[in-house]
C-alpha cells in the first residue's frame, strides 16, 4: 500500500516533518511492507522555510535580525541554486511565538526585522523574494519592514513615527524610497482578508495578538490612515489598497508588499509545486494530513483543505490527524475528509486532561494514532 503523509505543523508543539515522522513511526509498528511517502507541508507560516529547504536545491544563509520587540533574533534566507530567488519566513522576525504572553501588544510590535531579511536577500543578488506570511505578532501594515527598506513613515511635524501599529494613527507622509533594486516581491499566504474593515487585519487577527476591542478600533483606524498615505506618497502603490485581497495577511504585511508592487500567491500552492505534491497524490492509496487545530478555518484554503480537496478529486481517501477536531462532519466530508482523529480525544477528552496531554505529549499521541490507522487501513 502507498500512503502519503503530508501534514502541516502542530503550532506550538511539533514541526510538520516531526508530525509526519511520528505518524510514520506508529504505522511501521504494524507493517513494514507499505510504502510511506513523507511530504511535510506549510502555507507560509512557521515552518515554511524548513519544508522548502527539504525540497529545493538551495542553501540557507544565516541573517541577524530582530524580533517584534526589537531584540536580536536569528533569521535566515533560503537561496535557490542559481541565486535568483530567495525565500523568507516572516515568522522568524515577526512571529507570535517569539513573545511571552505578557509581551503581546500589536499596538507596539514591529515588522522591522522582516525588512532586514528582505534587505539581506536583495544584497545577496536575488531577483525575486518570496515571503511566507503567517503566525505574526504585528499589526503595523508592514511599516517597520518599509522603514528597514528605506521608506520611513513621518508625522505632520516631519518626525519619524515610533514602531507599532498604534503610531500609524499619526502618519502624515513618507520619507525615502524603497531600496529593492527592482526585485520582485511575492507574498506567500492563504489568507485573503483585506487590510481594513470587519474582515481586516485588526478585527480578525488582532485579538489573537493581544488586542482588546478598544485596541482593534484604534488599530483599524490607524491602518486606514497609513494606507491612504501609502496610496498618495508611494509610487506604484495600487489604488484601494485597504480593500485588496491578501492585504490583511500577517498584520497587514500583505498590504505593504502589494504597495511595493508585489503580489500575493497561495502559500500552499507554492509549496505544493516545490515538493511535487500533485505527482505524489497521483500514485497513492491513502492520504494522511493534519494540523494543530482542525476547525472551520481549516476548510477555508488552509493546508488540510487543499490536500483533502486534491485527494477527493482523485478518489483517494484522506484522513486528518489533529491536536483538536471541531470541524463539522458534514462540512469535512464535503471538503474531501474521510475521517478525522483528535489527540485530545485520544488522551481521554477535555474533562480527563486530554488538552494538557495533547500539548505535552503530541509525538506519543501521533505514534499511537499512526498505529491505529495502520490497523484500520493497511492491507
Amino acid at each position: 500500500m502507498r500512503v502519503l503523509l503530508c501534514p502541516d505543523k502542530f503550532a506550538g508543539t511539533l514541526s510538520a516533518p516531526d508530525v509526519a515522522a511520528a505518524v510514520a513511526a506508529g504505522w511501521r509498528t504494524v507493517t513494514t511492507g507499505d510504502d510511506l511517502l513523507i511530504r511535510p507541508l506549510a502555507d507560509g507560516g512557521p515552518g515554511f522555510l524548513d519544508v522548502l529547504a527539504d525540497a529545493l536545491d538551495g542553501r540557507r544563509v544565516p541573517v541577524p535580525t530582530v524580533d517584534p520587540r526589537g531584540r536580536p533574533a536569528a533569521g535566515e534566507i533560503l537561496l535557490t541554486a542559481d541565486g535568483a530567488t530567495a525565500y523568507l519566513e516572516s515568522a522568524q522576525a515577526c512571529g507570535l511565538h517569539l513573545l511571552a504572553a505578557e509581551e503581546r501588544d500589536p499596538k507596539a510590535t514591529t515588522s522591522y526585522g522582516l525588512g532586514l531579511l528582505v534587505a539581506a536577500a536583495v544584497e545577496h543578488g536575488a531577483r525575486q523574494v518570496v515571503i511566507g506570511l503567517g503566525g505574526s505578532a504585528t499589526n503595523d501594515a508592514g511599516a517597520g519592514m518599509l522603514t528597514a527598506l528605506g521608506v520611513t513613515p513621518l508625522d505632520d511635524t516631519g518626525a519619524a513615527l515610533p514602531y507599532g501599529g498604534a503610531a500609524l494613527a499619526a502618519a502624515a507622509a513618507l520619507d525615502g524610497a524603497p531600496r529593492l533594486r527592482g526585485v520582485r516581491l511575492v507574498a506567500a499566504t492563504d489568507v485573503d482578508n483585506p487590510l481594513l474593515g470587519l474582515h481586516g487585519a485588526s478585527n480578525v487577527f488582532g485579538p489573537q495578538k493581544g488586542a482588546d476591542r478598544a485596541d482593534v478600533l484604534l488599530l483599524d483606524a490607524a491602518l486606514e490612515r497609513f494606507a491612504a498615505v501609502l496610496e498618495r506618497d508611494l509610487p506604484g502603490c495600487p489604488p484601494g489598497l485597504g480593500a485588496l485581497p491578501g492585504g490583511g495577511a500577517a498584520g497587514g504585511l500583505g498590504a505593504a508588499i502589494l504597495a511595493l508592487g508585489g503580489q500575493c500567491e497561495s502559500g500552499i500552492g507554492l509549496v505544493n509545486r516545490a515538493i511535487g505534491l500533485d505527482a505524489a497524490l497521483d500514485g497513492v492509496d491513502l492520504v494522511i494530513t493534519g494540523e494543530g487545530s482542525f476547525d472551520h478555518q481549516s476548510l477555508r484554503g488552509k493546508v488540510v483543505a487543499g490536500v483533502a480537496g486534491a485527494a477527493r478529486d482523485r478518489g483517494v481517501p484522506c484522513v486528518v490527524v489533529a491536536g483538536r477536531v471541531s470541524a463539522g462532519r458534514r462540512e469535512s466530508a464535503a471538503a474531501g475528509v474521510t475521517e478525522a482523529y483528535s489527540l485530545v480525544e485520544h488522551f481521554g477528552g477535555e474533562e480527563r486532561g486530554g488538552v494538557e496531554a495533547a500539548m505535552g505529549r503530541p509525538a506519543e499521541g501521533l505514534r499511537a494514532l499512526g498505529t491505529r490507522l495502520a490497523g484500520q487501513w493497511s492491507r
